[in-house]
């Protein structure tokens, strides 16, 4: 327009206070309180397997340095207390609230047979914060070949910015020698697999779930388990999320619940803890608040998720388990979390071409 910008701009401004007055209304846009899941039926993504390349390890994928996320949080102890209700609005890919803090990742992950991998990690590399990994972290063995051809030229790109968990595939290899080496100090003490750390006012506890593997196993009074309770005890937060690589619940018969684990989601559930994420079986599944007994318990019950969907070929489900509510096991992705004072926000993102999502919160107890 030309002549009078100023005159323009200031009716439009008084017809929008007229409005405004007439109708009551405070321009705020309306907040979207509920989850968003599309089923297990929804279209399917493209495999992700690719071409083998015969040994030979990946090029790097040239998607350049991730964003700069947190900052290495150092292994400590904590413990918290929680009650997991209501359901938050989701935020937008990449956002993060003021004060909030970004947990993103998955489990499940690097194969020099395919490139879904690489396209999990495209995710990862468009968003800032801590990357986790739920074990099984690159294949078939876990060994140091593998990190370096296999994990390297994608996740690998965020090693400094992960904090990872021990899958069964890096124990092909005696004590899983190579993903402590691979890691170093983010992997806690070296051949225990457990440590926890805190993040944006939420403490954070990894968990080695190869309870054949690791010294006393993870029973009741395993040193796993003691280390646990005191780690719970000691911490000030009010907030925990959990971090194992075998899920205690999940509705695929390939790889039946972990029972063997359900002491230390006893001790987690007993700490009030909110979050538990797993990986172990390919596919993304998300539970209603239970008890380590899969009870439902919508006041103090733990969230368990399966997001076993890094890159690694995907599993199929059988029956759903109780207390399942969303599941999919068609698309890769990674879970973002967005962690603040006393609530979370989760948010499936999928890799680009498929149309599953899922997203939701709650608050701490």
């Amino acid at each position: 327009m030309g002549g009078r910008p100023g005159l323009e701009r200031a009716g439009v401004v008084a017809v929008i206070a007229l409005l405004t007055a007439a109708t009551g209304c405070s321009g705020g846009a309306p907040r979207d309180a509920g989850p968003h899941a599309t089923s297990a039926g929804s279209p399917a993504s493209p495999s992700g397997t690719g071409a083998a390349q015969s040994g030979v390890g990946k090029a790097p994928s040239g998607a350049g340095t991730a964003p700069a996320g947190t900052a290495g949080p150092v292994p400590s102890a904590g413990g918290s207390a929680g009650q997991a209700q209501g359901n938050a609005a989701a935020a937008p890919p990449g956002a993060a609230a003021a004060g909030s803090a970004v947990l993103i990742g998955a489990g499940d992950i690097a194969t020099c047979e395919g490139s879904a991998d690489d396209r999990t990690a495209a995710l990862v590399a468009a968003q800032p914060g801590t990357v986790f990994t739920l074990g099984d972290n690159a294949y078939p063995d876990g060994t140091a070949a593998d990190f370096q051809r296999c994990y390297g030229p994608g996740w690998g790109r965020f090693r400094g910015r992960t904090r990872p968990a021990p899958g069964n595939h890096e124990y092909h290899v005696a004590g899983a020698a190579p993903y402590f080496a691979y890691f170093g100090r983010a992997a806690g003490p070296r051949g225990r697999g457990y440590y926890s750390y805190n993040v944006g006012g939420w403490h954070v506890v990894v968990l080695n779930t190869n309870c054949g593997a690791v010294a006393g196993g993870c029973r009741t009074g395993s040193p796993q388990q003691r280390w646990l309770r005191a780690d719970l005890a000691a911490s000030g937060a009010r907030c925990t999320v959990a971090i194992v690589h075998h899920p205690l619940f999940t509705s695929v018969a390939r790889h039946p619940p972990d029972t063997a684990t359900r002491p230390l989601v006893r001790t987690l559930y007993a700490a009030g803890a909110e979050l538990l994420l797993a990986g172990h079986n390919h596919t993304y599944e998300r539970f209603a608040p239970q008890d380590a007994d899969g009870r439902s318990d919508p006041a103090r019950g733990i969230r368990a998720f399966v997001v076993g969907t890094g890159g690694a070929p995907l599993h199929t489900f059988g029956r759903r388990a109780a207390h399942s509510q969303v599941r999919n096991d068609r698309t890769f992705g990674v879970l973002k979390l967005t962690l603040s004072a006393g609530a979370y926000r989760w948010q499936f993102l999928a890799v680009p071409g498929s149309h599953f999502t899922d997203s939701g919160g709650g608050t701490c107890h």
